[in-house]
């Protein structure tokens, strides 16, 4: 799979628009140890349930599953480990004042190489109701079938 402008992605978090109205996005560095990086260029990554906090001023993706690198032996970390991540001061500002409202909160959408840097996109959500999720299946649904209207049309 491939990002856009040749970035590549490693793994993507659908479920987060299913779960949240994402209002903004934010990409960030992430720190990571040496075996960590060389399992991410191999794509064995999950964010399905994981989640960003604020801790003293700094960020972290929490319950992040990087799997260990099997020629990693005695340099493997914990696959679970919280991993900071790196943004700007007032972008950091700007995330603890947005969750301190209710019902906000910072999920992680995807990960992906960046010129060689391991990135992470994080959005800042609130989360949906059930009839939000109802309404957008619905929604989801109806553009399916105008396009295979319009493709039926076209084609016929």
């Amino acid at each position: 799979m491939q990002k856009e402008s040749g970035n590549k992605l490693i793994a993507n978090n659908k479920k987060a628009y299913y779960d949240y109205f994402i209002e903004d996005k934010y990409e960030a560095g992430l720190v990571l140890h040496g075996t960590e990086v060389k399992s991410l260029r191999m794509g064995k990554c999950s964010i399905k349930e994981s989640y960003v906090q604020i801790i003293n001023g700094e960020v972290y993706i929490i319950n992040m599953n990087i799997t260990p690198y099997e020629k990693g032996n005695i340099f493997n970390r914990d696959p679970l480990r919280p991993k900071k991540l790196l943004l700007h001061k007032q972008e950091i500002n700007k995330l603890a004042g947005k969750t301190s409202q209710q019902g906000y909160t910072i999920v992680p959408l995807q990960v992906y190489i960046s010129n060689g840097k391991m990135k992470i996109e994080i959005g800042v959500g609130k989360g949906k109701k059930n009839y939000d999720k109802r309404d957008s299946i619905a929604k989801k649904d109806q553009q399916r079938e105008a396009q295979k209207e319009f493709k039926i049309r076209n084609l016929g």
